[in-house]
């Protein structure tokens, strides 16, 4: 998948800011993830057309450094589709603000499950 991939859903941007530092000077991997879960959920609602959760993630790869001040874009897309569950594969990547080229920075796969009313799994339309 690429950014520029038509199967690729643009999911969410954010601006990085200094509270989101890591003691090296770029942004905390732990904040990349949130963003990641956060677009995960998402695509797993679109996808399922309810409530889902992340029960898993599969592959997470941080491929370059995030900087603090930088645009962060994550993409997605549904790579598989089992009875309840659904495995997401995903890509973050950072830009300048008032830049147009984008460099990728993490990818992963993450593994939703379609929730009923009551939070138990459900068949994925």
């Amino acid at each position: 998948m690429s950014e520029t991939s038509e199967a690729a859903l643009p999911l969410l941007r954010t601006l990085t800011l200094p509270s989101d530092a890591n003691l090296n000077g770029g942004v905390f991997g732990g904040w990349i993830m949130a963003e990641l879960d956060k677009a995960a959920g998402l695509l797993g609602m679109r996808r399922s057309q309810g409530p889902c959760t992340t029960v898993a993630v599969e592959n997470l790869r941080f491929v370059a450094a995030l900087k603090v001040g930088e645009e962060f874009s994550v993409f997605g897309q549904v790579e598989a589709v089992g009875r309840s569950s659904m495995r997401l594969r995903l890509e973050g990547f950072a830009a300048a603000p008032a830049g147009r080229e984008r460099r990728r920075v993490v990818e992963a796969l993450f593994v939703s499950v379609a929730l009923d009313d009551e939070g138990r799994p459900r068949p994925v339309p």
